[in-house]
């Protein structure tokens, strides 16, 4: 593994992690009327602990572009996925709750999943499949999935709404993430022209913007324990499919290689849900009362 590759990762999750929070402390107080609105991004740009996240998420995700150019995204994205790490270390000194036993248990089975993963697997890359009708089918999947969870989020406003907004915002950030790589490729192989005459970073920005109001969104009617855990784990799960699908990303697939990915992946993401479910995670302020005015009548 690149030690740069190793540090820009955890740099990106480092200021991904804080930027969340951060936002989630802002849009928590926001008009429920702008629900999955895009006035809910215009709203929150009046408060400056959001643009402190929003910053702070900028910085982190070009650090992870910057990372995604230099290394596979099957082994980015697990190291990205540490973001709730750093997320849970800024909510603990808010709310001066202990890491206690699921806290420990949280964070042991994260970054042993995360090094079983990558060991494991070996990450490394290959040549970008050519194939159109395999590139869109599984984008196409991707995006019809994020639809899905979006749709039937907004029409059900139940408690579980917070968290399929999140599954859908992380699906698009998995797909993003895969746009920004071959982005990076592009720009190094022709400069800004190759760059922008080619529609994959007007897919970054597009699916940027549409993942930010799905989380802004989640982040409005719950607390972030609701919503965190299940962004972190959809991003690197949709990631690593868009890498071994088609863009060239090669694991290891003899049989005992693929029982410690696959246990890796396990440990990945039940850490994740350990530590968001964390007490020390914010509650936000009165969010069952704002679940139920969601919920129709």
């Amino acid at each position: 593994m690149s030690v740069l590759v190793l540090v820009l990762a955890v740099s990106a999750a480092c200021c991904l992690g804080f930027g969340f929070v951060l936002q989630q402390n802002a849009a928590q107080h926001a008009p429920l009327g702008d629900f999955l609105s895009p006035r809910l991004l215009l709203d929150l740009m009046r408060v400056p602990r959001w643009l402190g996240g929003i910053g702070l998420m900028v910085v982190g995700m070009v650090l992870g572009a910057v990372a995604l150019s230099e290394g596979e995204i099957s082994l980015v994205e697990p190291l990205l996925a540490t973001n709730l790490l750093f997320a849970l270390a800024l909510s603990r000194r808010q709310t001066r709750q202990p890491l206690g036993r699921q806290g420990w248990t949280g964070l042991a089975l994260l970054a042993g999943g995360v090094t079983a993963f990558i060991v494991a697997g070996q990450p490394r890359g290959g040549s970008a499949l050519t194939d159109p009708f395999r590139h869109w089918l599984i984008i196409g999947a991707m995006l019809g999935l994020a639809l899905l969870l979006t749709t039937y989020a907004k029409r059900s406003r139940l408690s579980a709404a917070p968290v399929l907004l999140a599954l859908a915002a992380g699906v698009l950030y998995g797909v993003q993430d895969a746009l920004t790589r071959i982005s990076g490729q592009r720009f190094s192989e022709g400069g800004f022209t190759e760059l922008f005459t080619t529609w994959q970073p007007y897919g970054v920005a597009a699916l940027g913007v549409t993942g930010l109001i799905l989380v802004q969104s989640a982040f409005e009617t719950a607390p972030l324990r609701m919503s965190l855990p299940a962004l972190t784990a959809a991003q690197p799960l949709a990631g690593i499919l868009c890498g071994v699908g088609f863009l060239g990303d090669r694991l290891r697939t003899d049989t005992g290689a693929l029982a410690w990915e696959a246990a890796g992946l396990a440990a990945i993401v039940g850490g994740i849900v350990l530590l968001g479910l964390h007490p020390c995670m914010p509650t936000g302020t009165a969010k069952p009362e704002r679940i139920r005015d969601l919920q129709p009548n």
